[in-house]
């Protein structure tokens, strides 16, 4: 046998185990999946850009659909929640993360006040109304409100009879990010909610106990899902446990 066929015998041998120990790693590399939720009266096109910057940053994406002017609360979390979890499922994942948009975060926390998911990872609530709004306690009794946000936009009150101000503290590990600069076609309703707002919710209302961390950022209730400091901070979150506070728009 030529020295050169013993050098190749002796080069496979060595090799070859270090490529398998290497493909069997990468196989067991942990999934993670960030399921996405729309708010009310918005489709899942509004979480796309923030769907796109999860993906690039190693994430799995469900980003559901529901039709939030259809139904209750109840019945939409039992729904869209579901289908999220069953998708990361499907795609053998191995923790489960949500990121949300205002009534999103309150599918979410109804959803767990009943029912535990076991590979539940971090929750990200943008601009939740958390303790409701004022704005549905002015005019949630007309009949255009109930027409354009239909049943579960009743339920955001913030008298002791909404459903929201029934949800208990949360148990889970949650960030919430919320504004404080209302869009300029959101004047009417800001000036509905005393203090600082993003022209649906309050800041303070944004808030609910046991979250882990809070940051305020300068952006509106329609269109903070889009803006680059709040998807640099919700992936920070996702990863941290808490937000960069050192600067707004993310780690240096």
């Amino acid at each position: 046998m030529s020295l050169i066929c013993v050098l190749l015998i002796l080069f496979n041998v060595l090799v070859s185990p270090v490529v398998a120990e290497t493909d069997v790693w990468a196989e067991k590399q942990p999934k993670e999946c960030v399921i996405l939720l729309h708010g009310l009266a918005r489709t899942s096109g509004s979480m796309e850009k923030l769907e796109e910057e999860l993906q690039q940053a190693g994430f799995l994406t469900v980003n559901i659909d529901y039709p939030s002017t259809k139904k209750r609360i109840e019945n939409l979390s039992a729904d869209a929640v579901s289908r999220g979890v069953n998708r990361c499922r499907n795609e053998q994942a191995d923790t489960i993360h949500f990121v949300t948009h205002s009534m999103g975060g309150i599918l979410v926390r109804y959803y767990l006040s009943l029912s535990d998911i076991d590979e539940l990872g971090r929750v990200v609530m943008l601009s939740p109304p958390n303790r409701g709004s004022e704005v549905v306690d002015t005019i949630g009794d007309l009949t255009s409100f109930q027409w354009y946000n239909g049943p579960a936009g009743g339920q955001l009150g913030t008298g002791d009879d909404s459903l929201v101000m029934k949800l208990g503290p949360v148990n889970f590990p949650l960030g919430v990010i919320t504004g404080d600069a209302p869009a300029f076609f959101d004047g009417w309703f800001a000036d509905m909610i005393p203090g600082p707002n993003d022209g649906k919710v309050a800041v303070e209302r944004a808030r609910v106990e046991g979250m882990k961390d809070f940051l305020v950022l300068p952006h509106n209730h329609t269109f903070i899902m889009s803006q680059e400091d709040v998807i640099t901070q919700t992936i920070f979150f996702l990863h941290h446990e808490r937000f960069d506070h050192r600067r707004p728009d993310g780690p240096q």
